[in-house]
């Protein structure tokens, strides 16, 4: 028998408190081979409804054929960053009705089509698309079924705000009360999709360089040369096109030392006024894979006072951590003894309680501006 100590390694770190990516963006597209194009590389890269992984979306838009929305949204993605794409490829039908049909897909048997292929991305690639959008064939009909897609994946879905006007967009945004949604009016360059497109890239930048706690707004983007529509904006005059636009839940494309988007709300409306802003829902999402990553061990252990106890001190330092982070203002994880019977722990249900506050984004800083002669009252002394 050996005679001494015996030491044996083992790990009980803390549980990190970053959440999978939800910098991965899931995009819909059409595509077909233009002139010059091969059909049967574009058939090989992206074959319809199925979901495929892009590291490189500069390579990706090379691949892509040069007709459809799949193309122009891959660069105007690229414009903004090189994140992980989830790209299905989509055929486009002989008119609105078929291609929206083609867009939203369907789930028969094992099959996933459409945007519902995004469902099964996390699957076939490993990665799940948290920023879901269809730019370009985002109509009323598909961007209803982009947040269904959404509030499944835990992620959020950006579109258009169809309308000629600014009358007529925020008549449109009354369709909607998802908080997984956020609706963008006008659009940019010279194609339809453009500004959603960029939303997408710019918003997996935001969470690259900063992070899910900072809205889509106020943050320059390349590649923008116009926006499709006049907007009036004075940062000192909340009536402008742009301050209405705002007040609706519409997000609004300003120039402003470039153009930047410009608004922070959803669509969520009065329903559900604690997730009216962007950033509050994508922080839920986050916060939720952050305790799916905690109570995973703890699943089937025994149920004892030590292991609750571990359970909630390993929350509660996530949670420390996320607040260093500056992601959150801060959230903590309790064993509430009320709702924790016997009986309901006997049954292996223990329940447990987790609020976090989210960072909400300086959406209107007010200033009050005061005249006074104070600064004249040593004016004299001041001469000598």
């Amino acid at each position: 028998m050996p005679h001494g100590l015996t030491l044996t390694e083992s790990s009980d770190s803390t549980v990190s408190a970053s959440p999978p990516s939800m910098a991965v963006i899931g995009l819909i597209g059409t595509s077909e081979a233009g002139p010059g194009d091969v059909a049967a590389d574009l058939d090989a890269a992206f074959p319809l409804n199925t979901p495929v992984l892009v590291t490189s979306v500069d390579i990706a838009a090379g691949k892509a054929g040069s007709l459809g929305t799949l193309q122009r949204a891959l660069e105007a993605i690229g414009d903004q960053s090189s994140p992980l794409v989830v790209v299905v490829r989509v055929e486009e039908g002989d008119d609105q009705t078929e291609t929206d049909d083609n867009v939203i897909g369907a789930t028969t048997g094992g099959s996933y089509t459409g945007l519902q292929a995004l469902l099964a991305a996390e699957t076939l690639l490993g990665v799940r698309p948290r920023i879901i959008g269809a730019p370009g064939l985002d109509t009323q009909a598909v961007t209803t079924e982009l947040v269904i897609a959404a509030k499944k994946l835990r992620g959020f879905t950006y579109a258009r705000a169809i309308g000629a006007d600014i009358a007529a967009a925020v008549t449109y945004r009354a369709l909607f009360s998802a908080r997984e949604l956020m609706l963008i009016w006008p659009d940019t360059n010279d194609w339809t999709g453009d500004a959603v497109a960029r939303a997408l890239g710019l918003r997996a930048r935001i969470d690259q360089e900063i992070g899910w706690q900072k809205t889509l707004s106020n943050v320059p983007m390349d590649g923008v040369l116009s926006i499709t529509k006049d907007v009036h904006f004075d940062l000192l005059d909340p009536t402008t096109d742009a301050g209405v636009l705002n007040d609706a839940a519409v997000t609004t494309l300003i120039r402003s030392q470039g153009y930047r988007f410009w608004g922070n709300r959803t669509t969520a409306g009065d329903h559900q006024p604690d997730f009216a802003f962007e950033s509050a829902v994508r922080t839920s999402y986050a916060l939720q894979d952050v305790i799916a990553q905690v109570v995973q061990p703890f699943v089937d252990q025994p149920i004892t006072m030590g292991q609750i106890k571990n359970l909630l001190e390993k929350a509660n330092a996530a949670f420390r951590a996320l607040v260093t982070q500056g992601r959150i203002i801060g959230a903590q994880a309790f064993f509430d003894r009320e709702a924790n019977t016997a009986d309901q722990l006997a049954t292996g249900r223990p329940t447990f309680r987790m609020q976090f506050t989210p960072c909400a984004p300086m959406e209107n800083p007010n200033v009050d501006l005061v005249i006074t002669d104070f600064y004249y009252s040593d004016f004299a002394n001041q001469l000598v």
